[in-house]
């Protein structure tokens, strides 16, 4: 596994990363979150190597990235923030010249460039200098460069930054599949992605994690979770807000919409793990009422992310 102990840094007076402690094992993609400036990057530069932390340390797979720092680096795949590559090399070169310095030769070295080019859909544009690259292109020949050498480990800084839609799917896919096998950290502006990709996510503000969780546990954070959205057709007999709240196990009834005689209401329950939809049909149906759609909401993930970061200032 990764772990992260008491991780440190601090710029002059600025303490960009606060005494942050997680770890990550294999078989897990963690997602790592916050607002701009809340030491994401940096985190993730201290973890590679790349940054010496202020205090604290990291220990991969067993080695400590201050006192093993060449045995720890090597079983790492990172891809940095802004994927910065070699712009007057062609694509072919460039991971030829990656693979060569993580200790490939010969047919082996070949082999693995091939591979790796198949696999990033990259053998279109293997010849083209990287210059010419669309930003999309040069994302995902870092992303190349970050699995040559299958490491156990992979540190991702918005691995789909630039991309297209059927691009973030295919590097998506790929995050998936590595992940049964290695431990994969990776930074994301893209709530979405943290649904579709991680089993994991923490969130840091102001240098401090302030939630580690699963993303259905931070979506049970959300004020809606569990509240039912009802919308109704039809004129609605007096009092229907109140009739709701009286039945048993709703807390409070919102309105959220009122279009004709079409009504959208929000129902609240006393305990979000308590179903009460269908006391709301029920009672909706009693009512004379025709029912044009209704669902139980799981929760936001950015309202959640919103109120943890703003109410940690």
């Amino acid at each position: 596994m990764i772990e992260v102990k008491h991780l440190t840094k601090q710029f002059g007076h600025h303490m960009a990363v606060d005494d942050i402690s997680f770890t990550a094992k294999k078989g897990e993609i963690l997602g790592f979150l916050g607002p701009n400036g809340a030491g994401k990057s940096t985190t993730m530069r201290m973890i590679t190597g790349f940054f010496p932390p202020t205090s604290g340390t990291v220990i991969v797979g067993g080695n400590d990235i201050l006192t093993q720092s060449i045995a720890a680096r090597k079983k790492i795949g990172y891809l940095p923030e802004n994927a910065p590559v070699y712009p007057d090399m062609t694509v072919n070169r460039y991971l030829d010249f990656c693979a060569e310095i993580r200790g490939f030769s010969g047919a082996a070295k070949r082999r693995r460039v091939d591979e790796t080019l198949e696999r990033c859909f990259l053998t279109s544009v293997r010849h083209q200098a990287v210059s010419t690259l669309s930003k999309g292109y040069k994302q995902r020949v870092c992303f190349a460069q970050s699995i040559l050498h299958d490491p156990e480990y992979l540190i991702f800084d918005e691995p789909t930054d630039g991309l297209d839609p059927n691009q973030k799917h295919e590097v998506r896919l790929m995050i998936r599949e590595m992940s049964t096998t290695k431990a994969i950290i990776f930074s994301t502006h893209i709530l979405d992605e943290v649904d579709t990709v991680c089993s994991r996510a923490i969130i840091i503000a102001d240098g401090k994690v302030v939630a580690d969780d699963t993303p259905d546990g931070l979506r049970r954070r959300s004020a809606f979770h569990g509240s039912v959205v009802l919308t109704v057709q039809g004129t609605a007999p007096e009092g229907l807000e109140n009739g709701l709240t009286e039945l048993d196990g709703v807390a409070s009834v919102s309105i959220v919409e009122i279009d004709g005689d079409r009504r959208t209401l929000r129902i609240f329950p006393d305990y979000p793990e308590v179903p009460v939809a269908d006391r709301v049909i029920a009672s909706a149906v009693k009512k004379g009422l025709e029912i044009t759609s209704v669902f139980v909401e799981k929760g936001r993930l950015d309202d959640v992310f919103r109120d943890i970061t703003t109410t940690t200032r």
